[in-house]
């Protein structure tokens, strides 16, 4: 079960994303067999865990639906950063732009791997 949606990764990384993150065809990674946004968040995924030292993949099921939302947020806002990196100049109206939209979700990040990491909150959200 992935943590988001590509729909939500793509709302995340605004309307100047380049437009290949909207094809079915992965022209942009050919190496990989998915959609390029999958691949994102796939990745964002391995992130979490790892930055966690918790495995949320494999316990997702039993997951309750607020740490569920924080993982949606997480990753969403991991692959949104990656897609904008990708091209800055894509269909922003500039740099400063790109650059606002990567530090929206860098502050979303970094607040939702503090909230996950934290020995109280995981208690408190049933993560062990």
């Amino acid at each position: 079960m992935s943590f988001c949606t590509s729909g939500m990764a793509l709302m995340k990384a605004g309307a100047g994303v380049s437009e290949h993150f909207y094809s079915g065809m992965n022209v942009l990674f050919p190496m990989s067999s998915g959609h390029p946004v999958e691949d994102l968040i796939s990745g964002a995924e391995s992130v979490i865990n790892t930055v966690c030292r918790f495995n949320f993949s494999d316990k997702y099921a039993t997951l309750n639906g607020q740490t569920k939302l924080i993982l949606e947020d997480t990753a969403s806002s991991i692959a949104a950063i990656s897609m904008v990196t990708h091209d800055f100049s894509a269909n922003y109206t500039s740099r400063v732009e790109s650059e606002d939209v990567i530090n929206v979700n860098r502050d979303i990040v970094l607040r939702n791997l503090g909230i996950l990491r934290d020995k109280k909150q995981q208690d408190f959200i049933n993560v062990t």
